[in-house]
C-alpha cells in the first residue's frame, strides 16, 4: 500500500511539471492567485476568429491548415461589354469510360467567367447538366465520378442550352483537354471551332513548385480542399488554382502561363517511314507512337514551338533519315489543338 501511495503522489505530482514554477499564466487552473493568498476567478479566455486559429496553428511549422474553397457569386454580363475583356469557360467532363468513340458523357459542369491580360476576374455563368447513358454505369465508374445510375436515371442533357452557353466563349479550358475536347465535339456543336487550352500540359506546375499535376494535389498545395470529382466543383477549383499567383520568383503565374501558351502556333511533326531501329532515339527525343486511329497518321509525333523547328529538322535529317526527311509538319493553333 505504501509503494502505491508513493507512485500515485509521483504521478500527481509530475501532471505540473510540465509548467514553470510560479507561472499563475500557465497553470490550467479556472482561479489565479492573489499576493495576499486570495483566489479570484480567472479572466474569460479571448474568443479567437477561424482564421486567427489557422493562423496561430500555421505560425507554429508544425501545422498546414486547408480552407474549404468557396465557389465565386455568378454577377451579372457586363453591359456593355468592355473591349478589352474576354470570356472564358472552363469545363469538366464525366463519363462511362476512356473512348470517346464508344463510351457517353454523363455530366458536363462549365464555369463562364471574364478574364483579361491581367488575369481572372468574376464568374458570369454556371452550367452543370446529367445524362442517362445507353448502358449501365459500371460500378468502377460510380467509385470514380461519385455518380450512380440512379442518379441520372430520366436524366437529358439539353444541348442546345450547352452550345448557347459555349457559343460566345473566347477559351475553352479543361484538365486534360485531350480527353475532354473529343468527347465535347461527338456531344455537341460549336466546341470544335473554340480555341481550347490545357491545364495540364501547358502550365509548368513543377516550377510553380507543385508536387503533381492532378486537381486534387493543386487545390491541396494551393490551401484549399472541396467536394471533388463532381464536374461543376471540379470548375471552380481548377478555376481558384489558374488565379492563384506566382509563388516562385521569375516564374509566370498559372493562368498567365495558360494563356501565353494558348497564343502561340506550335508544328506537329510526324516521323513518317522512320526506320524501325531508330524508335529508341525518337522516344528519348519526346516523340510518341501513333496508331493511326482517329485519322491520324500512323508514325512517331512530336509537338514543338515555331521557332524550334529548325533543331528538329537538323535531328531529323542526321539522326533519322540519313540526310534526307520524311517528316510531316502540321501547323496547330489552339483551335487545332487536343482533338483526336
Amino acid at each position: 500500500m505504501g509503494r502505491t501511495s508513493s507512485t500515485n503522489s509521483e504521478r500527481q505530482a509530475d501532471l505540473f511539471a510540465a509548467f514553470p514554477a510560479n507561472d499563475d499564466s500557465a497553470f490550467p487552473a479556472t482561479v489565479r492567485s492573489t499576493a495576499r493568498g486570495r483566489s479570484v476567478p480567472a479572466a474569460a479566455p479571448t474568443r479567437l476568429s477561424e482564421d486567427d486559429m489557422a493562423r496561430q496553428l500555421e505560425e507554429t511549422g508544425r501545422y498546414r491548415v486547408l480552407r474549404q474553397l468557396v465557389p465565386r457569386p455568378v454577377v451579372p454580363t457586363p453591359s456593355p461589354w468592355p473591349l478589352e475583356l474576354k470570356l472564358g469557360i472552363v469545363l469538366d467532363t464525366e463519363t462511362t469510360g476512356l473512348d470517346h468513340t464508344a463510351h457517353e458523357v454523363i455530366e458536363i459542369g462549365m464555369v463562364a467567367f471574364t478574364y483579361d491580360d491581367g488575369g481572372i476576374h468574376d464568374v458570369v455563368g454556371v452550367f452543370s447538366g446529367l445524362s442517362e447513358p445507353r448502358q449501365p454505369i459500371t460500378p468502377d465508374i460510380t467509385r470514380i465520378t461519385g455518380i450512380t445510375n440512379e442518379m441520372v436515371r430520366g436524366q437529358v442533357l439539353d444541348l442546345d442550352a450547352v452550345e448557347r452557353f459555349v457559343e460566345p466563349a473566347d477559351l475553352v479550358i479543361a484538365h486534360n483537354a485531350k480527353f475532354d475536347r473529343p468527347f465535347c465535339e461527338k456531344l455537341a456543336r460549336g466546341f470544335d471551332v473554340k480555341p481550347w487550352a490545357c491545364s495540364v500540359s501547358e502550365v509548368d506546375w513543377t516550377a510553380l513548385g507543385f508536387e503533381g499535376t492532378k486537381l486534387g494535389y493543386l487545390i491541396g498545395q494551393a490551401g484549399h480542399f472541396h467536394n471533388g470529382h463532381r464536374a461543376v466543383d471540379d470548375c471552380y477549383a481548377l478555376l481558384e488554382v489558374l488565379a492563384c499567383a506566382s509563388r516562385v520568383a521569375g516564374v509566370p503565374a498559372p493562368f498567365p502561363q495558360l494563356l501565353a501558351s494558348a497564343g502561340r502556333t506550335r508544328l506537329r511533326i510526324h516521323a513518317l517511314g522512320s526506320p524501325f531501329h531508330t524508335k529508341d532515339i525518337l522516344k528519348a527525343r519526346g516523340y510518341r507512337w501513333s496508331d493511326g486511329l482517329g485519322g491520324q497518321a500512323k508514325a512517331w509525333w512530336r509537338d514543338v514551338d515555331e521557332d524550334a523547328f529548325d533543331e528538329e529538322d537538323t535531328f531529323l535529317r542526321e539522326e533519322i533519315y540519313g540526310g534526307f526527311t520524311g517528316a510531316h509538319v502540321q501547323r496547330l493553333t489552339a483551335c487545332e489543338r487536343f482533338k483526336v
